[in-house]
């Protein structure tokens, strides 16, 4: 049985960590997409976009103007694929790692500091760097259910498993050796140990 033990975790540690984890997410589902006919990802869909590939290309574009605005561009950061789906799933990938190197080299009182932007169904706002960064993170996890989904409908299911607590169990415990901050794994067999501070029962199960 698995028992964690987690330090008190700031706000900066918990983004840094789930941005990392969104660019595992991205690189898993891509790396996945890859190995299947194109047609499938172009096939039409019922759901918020028309298909897998016009989901992330949505990801894509909608994340890369909300980086921008995290960096104070004028009008966000775009830059568009050549259209085709290799240009999309390779640009996807590249884009969670900026995402996630930007994240990473935050401060604490950056991540509190205003960020001025105009959002299309809102107009100008002005909200601190965290709400944005936890936007993006939501968004992208929202919409790589839809491309699981999808691809239920048009044949595709065997998609990987990018739930964050298989993240934590199968990834970045076993990763820990190499020193996560803040966080110490350990695996303990034989008899019940004492149980200890955020310690919880590990389910035989995860969902897709």
């Amino acid at each position: 049985m698995f028992y964690t033990t987690i330090n008190q975790t700031s706000l900066l540690t918990q983004l840094q960590d789930m941005a990392a984890y969104n660019l595992w997410a991205i690189t898993r589902l891509t790396g996945w997409l890859q190995s299947k006919p194109d047609t499938l990802l172009e096939t039409a869909a019922a759901s918020s976009f028309p298909g897998i590939k016009a989901t992330l290309q949505h990801i894509l574009e909608v994340e890369q103007g909300w980086l921008g605005h995290l960096q104070q561009a004028p009008a966000g950061i775009r830059q568009e694929p050549d259209g085709s789906l290799e240009a999309v799933l390779d640009s996807l990938v590249e884009h969670a790692g900026a995402f996630n190197d930007y994240v990473q080299s935050l401060t604490e009182e950056e991540l509190q500091e205003d960020c001025y932007c105009n959002v299309l169904f809102v107009g100008e706002i002005c909200r601190p760097r965290f709400e944005i960064i936890q936007h993006c993170l939501n968004h992208s996890t929202y919409h790589r259910g839809q491309v699981v989904t999808i691809g239920h409908q048009v044949g595709l299911k065997d998609a990987p498993m990018t739930d964050y607590m298989f993240y934590v169990l199968r990834v970045k415990a076993f990763a820990g050796s190499k020193g996560l901050p803040g966080e110490k794994m350990e695996r303990r067999e034989g008899k019940r140990q004492p149980a200890v501070r955020n310690s919880f029962l590990a389910v035989n199960f995860f969902s897709k």
